[in-house]
């Protein structure tokens, strides 16, 4: 079993409502509050949405800002990243070159594939919406993340996502700190419906068979589920795997705090012997290009 530090990532939001979980942060200030908590709870990455969804380019990156300020300013060590930007459906990364450019952005983020978010009605899965990913899309993101020295966190919702990964590594176009996230789905996924692997041993071996002999640190996730208190998790860590959790994807049945994720996740990396990364050992294990 691996004695490397576990880094423990926090998906705060999303776009889970304050009806859904009245702990969950929306405002910036929320947000700021939140994010340090789980810091100083064991946390070593940071990943939030916008309470204000549509914004794009610098309006995105101002209310981002307006959250990540007071974090960076008590640990500027710390590791925090936004989400895509939505204008309609079309996906834009313009807030993303807007914060690296200000030099406080260090990871971007990159879904490399195209998938059904569905809800689930009467009749079985239902809805209009596909997340989508052109190749030439992943490309473009790929290129502005080794343009800005950004190390991407890979959303992995399906198989295929992976393997669109690891064909543009081989080319050499993947850029330097790259973490693959590999996100499980339970029968409510993020919207209501299923998509993806579910959350077991044997699916978690499917992708770890298609990494075998690549050096990219992963971590496991369940969308619709409570990661920590799956099987999965403790097999993950023994595996030498990494930890994503947080309100955003939170599907059990009780309403914690982002903090209390984050200490359950710390109390099962030391119930397996491993250490758990501070924001700064996350770096290195990363290779994140900016200091």
């Amino acid at each position: 079993m691996s004695n490397e530090p576990v880094i423990i990532e926090a998906a705060i939001n999303g776009g889970t409502t304050k009806a859904q979980n009245p702990n969950v942060p929306r405002s910036p200030e929320e947000i700021a509050a939140d994010a340090l908590d789980c810091i100083a709870g064991g946390a070593a990455i940071i990943h939030n949405h916008n309470e204000t969804m549509g914004l794009v380019g610098e309006a995105a990156a101002d209310l981002y800002w307006r959250g990540w300020e007071p974090v960076l300013a008590q640990r500027p060590d710390a590791l925090i990243y936004p989400t895509v930007a939505m204008d309609g459906r079309t996906i834009s990364y313009e807030h993303i070159a807007v914060l690296a450019s200000r030099g406080q952005l260090r990871i971007g983020l990159q879904d490399p594939g195209s998938v059904n978010l569905a809800r689930t009605g009467d009749h079985g899965p239902e809805g209009a919406f596909v997340y989508a990913n052109s190749m030439d899309e992943i490309g473009r993101a790929f290129d502005l993340h080794v343009e800005h020295r950004l190390g991407p966190s890979l959303a992995i919702y399906e198989p295929g996502f992976l393997r669109t990964a690891l064909a543009f590594r081989r080319a050499g176009r993947l850029p330097q700190g790259a973490m693959v996230k590999l996100y499980f789905s339970s029968d409510r996924g993020l919207t209501g419906a299923p998509f993806g692997l579910p959350p077991t041993r044997a699916a978690l071996d499917a992708y770890l068979e298609m990494l075998e002999g690549v050096d990219l640190p992963w971590a496991v996730s369940v969308a619709g589920g409570d990661v920590v208190r799956t099987d999965m998790a403790r097999y993950a860590l023994e595996r030498g795997g990494h930890l994503h959790l947080g309100l955003e994807f939170f599907g059990g049945d009780r309403t914690p705090t982002n903090r209390e994720l984050v200490d359950e996740a710390v109390a099962l990396c030391v119930s397996v012997g491993r250490p758990v990364a501070t924001p700064t050992q996350a770096a290195e294990i990363l290779g994140l290009p900016r200091s």
